[in-house]
């Protein structure tokens, strides 16, 4: 059974800043994410970033692996 996160609060905006602050590109992002066994494809990476899917938990936790995070750092509020 998949469980997704649903997104009551944006987090598809940290995890925009995490992955900028890291310097990768969206492609690279979920080429890592699939080395680790996920099937995500970048058009759905796109749609989490801005907040029109939700994500799944295991790959809010490949994310997790990926960006070098706890998984506070996807809840924090963003500076504007």
């Amino acid at each position: 059974m998949t469980q997704y996160i649903l997104q009551d609060i944006n987090i598809g905006a940290n995890i925009l800043a995490l992955r900028k602050q890291r310097k990768l590109t969206q492609e690279q992002v979920v080429a890592k994410m699939q080395l680790m066994g996920s099937n995500m494809s970048r058009s759905t990476y796109s749609k989490i970033e801005t907040g029109t899917r939700n994500i799944k938990a295991s790959d809010l936790m490949a994310l997790k692996i990926v960006f070098k995070v706890s998984y506070d750092a996807f809840f924090e509020a963003i500076d504007a």
